[in-house]
């Protein structure tokens, strides 16, 4: 099946919505997706540019409604609704100082991480957007009004390695760059980010950290309309911890299982334990990860898993300074319409080199054999990477920059029991990686809605991650502070749970003739949007996605 562009007048208006609005109030944004027409620019975070932005999403919103429903523009409308949500009623702009720090990070290494012109093209670029970068963090003083102290504390925690960033990593991203005038330029622009920042962090500690008394919490009401809007999901609140617990449950039986066939005189806590110190080096984790993805690629390609668009690989790295604190791994691909400068970065967050061994220890844990099996298949192959992959058969300007995480990071989720499902490895060590990043999700799903709906503390949430999820404490730790600032992020079981049941379903519609290479392939050819459209894609109907 392909993708068909929304027809006559609503094409036009999705255009017009691009074009006046997505691009041009996210500039940042604009260069990720491989448009370049915006990159001196940066966001404007006053009052009145969060006004304006507002104001614009609702002249759109009526004009969407009017429109003939179909599945390009319920997902514009429901971006708008989303957006609108965000800057009216959750007002993270007024909540999360990290917001902004570690927003002109990124805005910063969409310029550098590519390289879409020569250095003195970008740098020139990258100047103009710092020379804005010290209004953002003044902005930011003015805007933000009684954030929680857990959102103060991360933002304080962030801003080490943002201040390295810009004294090492941008520099260092430009040392070819040749026009002496535009260097001297840069020299002094990026002399007064850091001491914007340094200001910053002086300001978060000495003044908003002491009345920093919000609550991090949405609220039921909150927490149902963004996952309406943004994974359009309307399966009531109060079933939704049903469905976690119940996966919870089914996976901590397997893992207990396959625990009794590693070393039956043994619990599971002491196998995965005993798996945990299984892991590589530090200094050759990001070889380990190169292996892995080779050996998954050969084997997608040998039984027929997905057909890859390109074999070329991701290129492993260690993640960025300023993303470290609240990720592990991620996949840092280019924009849709990026065309020179296409490489795709798989970044991994290694110990910090300052660290004391016992630290270092722990921290490496989280990458035993199993869970850099499960990584590799979630941000590679056949996960995230795969998917940016296919992304360039679509053809629908919607489809290429809107859809939902319970898409892309349900497939990416899913592949992980998929890949083994499917005779990838007979190792049981490989299979309870697997299960221990299945809990890690189920708990994300559980600890989101309980902390966000008032049924959990942070201190409660910590110990969830430990007990029911099975993660070692620095991991616990790292995904509960995740949680306060990315509620819904039970995206990743609930997508896996629509995927596996639209496949049954798909199955069952085929019969005989049923491949799951012919799915695989043909969930990709929609894009990323939300399950539900999916469905209706692949099935022909609005049948039930759980």
């Amino acid at each position: 099946m392909s993708i068909l562009a929304v027809a006559g007048s609503a094409e036009s208006l999705s255009d017009r919505f691009f074009d006046e609005y997505y691009f041009p109030f996210n500039p940042s944004g604009a260069t990720s997706a491989g448009i370049h027409k915006y990159d001196g620019k940066l966001e404007d975070f006053s009052k009145s540019g969060i006004q304006k932005r507002i104001a614009v999403l609702h002249k759109f919103e009526p004009e969407f409604e009017k429109q003939p429903a179909t599945p390009d523009r319920d997902l514009v409308l429901n971006y708008i609704r989303a957006a609108l949500l965000d800057l009216e009623t959750i007002r993270s702009w007024e909540k999360n100082p990290d917001n902004y720090s570690s927003g002109i990070a990124s805005s910063a290494f969409t310029i550098m991480s590519r390289t879409f012109a020569p250095p003195d093209v970008r740098l020139k670029a990258l100047i103009s957007r710092e020379r804005a970068m010290p209004q953002v963090l003044m902005d930011a003083r003015g805007n933000l009004n009684d954030p929680p102290k857990i959102f103060t504390e991360i933002a304080i925690e962030q801003l080490p390695g943002i201040v390295a960033f810009f004294e090492h990593d941008v520099p260092l991203a430009f040392n070819e760059a040749k026009d002496a005038k535009l260097l001297e330029e840069f020299h002094a622009s990026n002399a007064a980010v850091i001491a914007a920042l340094g200001d910053y962090e002086k300001f978060l500690k000495t003044d908003l950290l002491a009345r920093s008394n919000g609550d991090f919490r949405l609220g039921a009401e909150n927490f149902s309309k963004k996952l309406e809007y943004e994974e359009m999901v309307d399966i009531p609140l109060d079933r939704l911890p049903e469905i976690g617990f119940n996966d919870l449950r089914a996976n901590q039986r397997k893992l207990k299982e396959v625990a009794a066939q590693i070393d039956p005189k043994k619990t599971p806590r002491e196998v995965l334990d005993d798996l945990e110190k299984d892991h590589p080096p530090a200094d050759q984790l990001l070889q380990a990860f190169r292996d892995e993805c080779v050996k998954l690629r050969d084997f997608i390609v040998a039984k027929k898993i997905i057909t890859l668009p390109s074999t070329t690989l991701p290129i492993l790295e260690e993640t960025p300074p300023f993303a470290r604190a609240l990720t592990f791994a991620s996949m840092d691909t280019p924009g849709p319409y990026e065309k020179v400068a296409k490489q795709a970065y798989f970044n991994v967050t290694l110990p910090e080199k300052d660290w004391p061994a016992a630290r270092v220890e722990d921290y490496m844990h989280a990458f035993n054999r199993g869970t850099i099996l499960s990584t590799a298949d979630h941000e590679a192959y056949p996960g995230h990477y795969v998917q940016f992959l296919w992304m360039h058969r679509v053809h629908s300007r919607v489809r290429k920059l809107l859809g939902a995480n319970s898409n892309a990071e349900g497939w990416a989720h899913y592949c992980e029991q998929m890949i083994l499902d499917e005779g990838f490895s007979d190792d049981p060590k490989m299979r309870l990686g697997q299960l221990q990043d299945a809990l890690l999700r189920d708990a994300r799903f559980i600890v989101g809605i309980e902390m966000h709906t008032g049924k959990m503390t942070m201190e409660q949430g910590v110990e969830f991650f430990e007990k029911e999820g099975y993660q070692p404490h620095e991991s616990a730790d790292k995904e509960t502070k995740r949680g306060t600032s990315d509620p819904t992020y039970l995206y990743y079981t609930l997508g896996k749970l629509q995927i596996l049941k639209l496949r049954e379903d798909y199955r069952a519609m085929k019969g005989a003739g049923f491949s799951l290479e012919q799915f695989h392939d043909a969930f990709m050819e929609q894009g990323f949007p939300p399950i539900k459209i999916v469905r209706r894609a692949l099935l022909g109907n609005d049948s039930p996605t759980l």
